[in-house]
């Protein structure tokens, strides 16, 4: 088979089961999510195997791709827990909203549908299989997966897992759609599938994005980089300040809701910057700092312009000392991604300004950027953090996994 007719084969298998999935009941998926966790940690030595393979071929990689890639007896568990979770939560599918009652008689409203065939192509990270899978399955879509070839052999064991699991509870073969072939030719043949395929979701770098949006005839919503920000006002608990700020770097550097950028208030500069900054030289971050923060803290490297937009995926930080918030929100404004931004401060109308005014997915008051997470947020397993404001944006969840058609209930209206 070549590959067009192989990628064909993979979204139709994909297409037939969407609409089974679309009315499968409640229950079913629910039982079916909880034989997949069951299976994922019953398996635990053969996904734990499989990622050894390849983390040995990752020679290439950067420690944070690493760290992405691998999978531990706790990821393992948290995966689990994630469809856990999804089961537990309320089925959007069906649910009915904004009834109203027209002049007429008839009531108007909306009803929650699947989107129908969801592609996601990823890098990296394992443990996106089983939460994309879980999510699109609670939401009543069929998921095409496409994983990076350097996490072939633990996508492919997950998926081996979860899928005969969930067909054993009840999941129409065909919902969890995974493309093995590693040849680079078959995204971009996926990509134009947009007879089989309603959606595409792509999660990873820049470069991953950039090639999405040229090459797909299907509606894209991004999960793009995370220029995140935290900004340290006057008026800051310090002590708070730092925690937070040593969090959002330090916690999961590799993520896209760490802070890469912190922006300092220039009145507690000085008191707040030099042991921020020794603690995150002993945890191993390379800071890189504005001439200002230079002076406070002379070890640090001299920042470059083009730092401050960089999404940097690792134990490096740009600071800057900024001379109030408004510098800081233009800084914001020139340099973020749009993604998780967050302001440490005691004034409220500074919060709320803060709230307000700065655009992103996620804005934070007094909390790290690493928290801008489905599962922090309660939607369980979340598919991605959307940067885009259509159809949705920040964490998607199973709501944002949906769509809607209006439905109307009449009593023998016409139009005149």
């Amino acid at each position: 088979m070549n590959l067009a007719d192989y990628v064909i084969a993979k979204a139709t298998q994909a297409k037939t089961a969407a609409p089974q999935l679309a009315l499968l009941p409640t229950d079913v998926k629910n039982a079916a999510l909880l034989a997949m966790a069951d299976a994922l940690e019953s398996h635990e030595a053969d996904l734990l195997k499989a990622n050894q393979l390849d983390l040995h071929a990752a020679v290439e990689l950067s420690p944070a791709a690493i760290d992405r890639l691998t999978l531990t007896p706790k990821r393992i568990t948290e995966m689990a827990t994630g469809l856990r979770e999804v089961a537990a939560l309320p089925d959007p599918v069906g649910q009915v909203f904004g009834m109203a009652r027209r002049p007429n008689g008839m009531q108007v409203g909306r009803m929650r549908v699947p989107i129908g065939v969801i592609g996601i192509i990823y890098e990296s990270r394992p443990n996106v299989t089983a939460d994309a899978a879980s999510l699109c399955l609670k939401s009543g879509n069929a998921v095409v997966l496409r994983g990076g070839s350097e996490a072939i052999q633990s996508n492919a064991a997950i998926v081996k897992v979860i899928s005969e699991a969930g067909g054993k509870a009840g999941i129409p073969e065909g919902a969890i759609t995974f493309i093995e072939n590693p040849d680079r030719q078959i995204s971009v043949l996926l990509l134009k599938q947009d007879k089989y395929i309603d959606l595409i979701i792509p999660r990873g770098g820049e470069g991953l994005m950039e090639f999405v949006t040229k090459e797909s005839r299907i509606p894209v919503i991004k999960h793009d980089k995370g220029v995140c920000h935290t900004y340290v006002d006057a008026s800051a608990d310090l002590e708070m300040a730092e925690s937070i700020c040593f969090n959002a770097k330090v916690q999961r550097p590799g993520t896209c809701n760490a802070m890469e950028t912190l922006l300092v208030h220039e009145g507690i500069a000085h008191k707040f910057l030099p042991p921020l900054i020794a603690r995150y030289q002993e945890a191993g971050v390379d800071v890189r700092g504005c001439p200002r923060t230079a002076i406070l803290a002379p070890s640090v490297t001299p920042a470059k312009e083009s730092d401050w937009g960089t999404e940097f995926l690792d134990l490096v930080l740009a600071v800057r000392v900024v001379k109030d918030m408004n510098q800081a929100m233009e800084h914001i404004a020139r340099y973020g991604s749009q993604h998780s931004e967050a302001i440490v401060t005691q004034d409220d109308s500074r919060s709320l300004r803060f709230l307000r005014e700065v655009d992103a997915a996620a804005v934070f008051v007094n909390a790290s950027t690493r928290l801008h997470d489905g599962y922090q947020f309660g939607l369980g397993a979340e598919i991605g953090i959307s940067t885009t404001r259509i159809h949705a944006r920040g964490a998607m969840g199973l709501e944002e996994l949906t769509t809607s058609k209006f439905i109307v209930l009449g009593s023998g209206q016409l139009r005149e």
